[in-house]
């Protein structure tokens, strides 16, 4: 991991404010997202933290629950509560590997499968009310950076967290 410069004194109160801080900010907008989108998916029974998982399996059915984890990032023991749930709500199958019996695969079903139709909708929604008044040239940037913010902090996402620290 490159390390990075301390900052200046005149950039730290800068950094003290949570409304210059990009973490902070980003963990705000994600967690009114979740709301908004939650508002909407527990009419059809989905959860907030069944959503995050039936999209990825919308993307590509049939991940193992590791490949899972990585890609909602989430840890895998959150996985395993978050499938658990799914299991019992009827929205996917455990399906162990025929090729490496310690794999376990992650299959819709035919309900959850259909309920894509139902939600993706609603997915437009939250999009169209979270980007109101926001010019598309922008948006498209905004996505860029927070792609690029990702791709960034990728290689730190592997290492172990330490317990107390916050987001920047």
């Amino acid at each position: 991991m490159a390390l990075t410069p301390k900052p200046k004194p005149k950039d730290l109160a800068r950094l003290a404010d949570p409304n210059s801080s990009i973490g902070y900010l980003s963990r705000i907008t994600f967690r009114s997202f979740s709301r908004a989108m939650e508002r909407r998916s527990l009419p059809f029974g989905v959860s907030g933290g069944q959503w995050r998982f039936l999209r990825q399996l919308w993307v590509e059915d049939g991940l193992t629950q590791r490949e899972l984890s990585r890609r909602v990032g989430m840890r895998e023991p959150t996985t395993v509560t978050a499938v658990n749930s799914l299991v019992r709500s009827g929205f996917v199958e455990r399906v162990p590997s025929l090729k490496d019996r310690r794999k376990i695969h992650i299959h819709l079903t035919e309900r959850a499968k259909a309920l894509q139709a139902e939600l993706l909708p609603c997915v437009a929604e939250v999009n169209a009310l979270a980007t109101q008044g926001v010019d598309p040239a922008d948006l498209n940037v905004f996505i860029r950076v927070l792609n690029q913010i990702n791709a960034n902090l990728a290689d730190e996402a592997d290492e172990p967290l330490v317990y107390g620290d916050e987001s920047p």
